[in-house]
């Protein structure tokens, strides 16, 4: 039996909730659009957060810790 060292990933971006890194072609939490660009998120629970209110988090206002 082989096991692979590595795992083939595609680009990532950061969760703008939790700072994850998400793989963008593969978000588990699903992505959201807001004033032109695209989000990603780890988990449905970010996202609804950051639908809340986006401001917050992209300021650093606002961030979970994880």
């Amino acid at each position: 039996m082989k096991i692979p060292l590595f795992l083939k990933r595609g680009p990532t971006a950061e969760d703008p909730v939790c700072a994850m890194d998400v793989e963008m072609d593969k978000a588990p939490g699903g992505t959201w659009d807001y004033e032109g660009m695209t989000y990603y998120f780890c988990a449905p629970g970010c996202k609804r957060a950051f639908e809340k209110d986006p401001e917050s988090y992209l300021s650093g206002e606002l961030k979970i810790d994880m």
